[in-house]
């Protein structure tokens, strides 16, 4: 990997808290849509990484257990909304309206403005 590249891997680990979850769940529901893992292998991985000690460890196994657990509902919601049908959508944007969903339609604690900002931010950061 290129330093440049290296750099910028590392600039999008740098949020902590609830942002950071978010993030980490990205990663756990863009690895689940390609191979399958469920709830336990996820949590297990990702639990291991440097990454989990800073983040909001409830919020994202809540979030994660809620959104693996409802994946059709959400889809469903989501279906109405887009210009595109769910299969067309890459893992990547998929994983971020599953978090944003799940945390409007769920969790009245975040505002919906800071649900779009973050689903926003999460989608400027990997962008294909």
């Amino acid at each position: 990997m290129s330093k440049s590249n290296k750099k910028k891997e590392e600039a999008r680990w740098t949020k902590k808290g609830r942002s950071g979850s978010r993030q980490l769940q990205l990663q756990a529901l863009y690895q689940h849509q390609l191979n399958g893992d469920g709830f336990d292998v996820l949590f297990s991985q990702l639990k291991q990484t440097k990454e989990f000690s800073r983040i909001d460890q409830t919020h994202f196994k809540y979030l994660l257990q809620e959104i693996l657990n409802n994946p059709d509902k959400l889809d469903k919601i989501s279906s109405k909304h887009l210009d595109r049908s769910n299969e067309q959508l890459d893992p990547i944007e998929r994983a971020i309206i599953w978090i944003g969903l799940t945390e409007l339609v769920s969790h009245p604690d975040p505002t919906a403005n800071v649900v779009l900002n973050e689903a926003i931010a999460l989608t400027n950061t990997y962008r294909t």
